[in-house]
């Protein structure tokens, strides 16, 4: 028997969630002059001539005409379900409740979807993301977990259907990962790995300590955006010190035997990038100036230095008290986020992969603040 006092207080919670996507959004009439607008912008003479502009436009068209539509059809499906719901607080008809709820949780999945979509509308959220996880103090403990780490977002990545392509990788000398930057592609790859960066803090029973006890170790995540080849950035030659190296790593892909591998310096800046991974040493260097491209840009486009950080994640000692998230695997198992208190008791889950509650949740309060 389904109890529809029950589905009633369910639907006035999703009514709620949907009035606050629409305070969010602002005025429904502004945004759908906007897209008239836009759309009378597409008809222009040479509109299509300058691909620059055109891409932005289209864009932003894009992504106003999804909150709109999207908006409106939760709108139109929360009135239906309340005015079943209330037909059947008189009438008893089990085939049409059952159908009530169907659609409830359908719409519960659908508002839910929309509003991380909503969340991941930043001017660079639907960018592929570029990675860069570092070992803090510890040696070998410490680069095991950037090994470890790196797994886990390889993981979540194939879980999403994203592709990971390593771009840089410096080996440990007994185990682990010293560095490794890899390129997650992906619709709003960027979206989701920003509310990883950061410090991220291992507990764990030593498997290279002989004596059995417990460690603590740390590791940092640099996320940002990869910059689309159509956006224009002048970047002097003269200010670019390149170094050629052999490829370096574990084996296989990792393996070269010519200085294939290039190294970038943007002198100015003091901004370093690398690339080992591609086969030529032509290809290694296109791949370093993007990645040199999305770092100088991101740059030029902060005013101040707190909203470089806020792009960039702040740099902070990789070490205690600095942490974005532990990951415990002894005396207890938990995985706990100390800036939205979102924890899963399940840390091997996580290890594979299972990232999602936690991006969702910092995103989430990203909002609030």
């Amino acid at each position: 028997m389904i109890d529809i006092a029950e589905n009633k207080n369910e639907l006035q919670h999703i009514h709620e969630r949907i009035n606050s996507i629409g305070k969010s959004l602002g005025s429904l009439d502004l945004l759908e002059k906007m897209l008239k607008d836009l759309e009378s912008k597409t008809l222009e003479d040479g509109f299509w001539s300058d691909k620059q502009t055109s891409n932005s436009v289209l864009s932003e068209l894009k992504n106003i005409r999804y909150k709109v539509t999207n908006y409106k059809e939760l709108c139109d499906e929360i009135v239906n379900l309340e005015e079943i719901n209330e037909f059947l607080s008189t009438e008893n008809d089990n085939a049409l409740a059952t159908e009530l709820l169907k659609n409830t949780k359908k719409l519960e999945k659908s508002l839910s979807k929309f509003e991380i979509d909503i969340l991941l509308s930043g001017k660079y959220d639907s960018n592929n993301a570029i990675i860069t996880l570092h070992p803090g103090a510890g040696g070998t403990e410490a680069q095991d977990w950037v090994e470890m780490l790196y797994r886990m977002y390889c993981r979540w990545a194939n879980s999403k259907g994203f592709t990971v392509k390593e771009l840089d990788y410096l080996q440990g000398e007994e185990a682990g990962i010293k560095s490794v930057t890899a390129l997650i592609s992906g619709d709003n790859a960027y979206g989701y790995m920003k509310s990883e960066m950061g410090v991220h803090r291992l507990v764990r029973i030593s498997p290279f300590d002989s004596g059995g006890r417990r460690h603590t170790s740390f590791a940092s995540l640099e996320v940002l955006p990869e910059i689309s080849d159509d956006i224009e950035l002048d970047i002097n030659p003269d200010d670019i010190k390149m170094d050629v190296y052999r490829a370096s790593g574990a084996g296989g892909q990792h393996i070269n035997k010519t200085s294939s591998a290039v190294r970038l310096t943007h002198i100015p800046t003091g901004i370093v990038v690398a690339c080992q991974t591609e086969r030529s040493q032509v290809q290694n260097r296109e791949t370093a100036m993007r990645m040199l491209k999305s770092k100088l840009l991101d740059m030029k486009e902060k005013e101040h230095k707190d909203t470089i950080d806020e792009l960039k994640g702040i740099q902070m000692d990789i070490a205690w008290g600095s942490q974005i998230r532990s990951y415990v695997f002894c005396p207890y198992t938990l995985v706990k986020d100390h800036r939205t208190n979102y924890e899963v008791g399940n840390v091997e889950a996580v290890m594979d992969g299972d990232l999602d509650g936690f991006m969702e949740a910092y995103l989430k309060s990203r909002v609030s603040q």
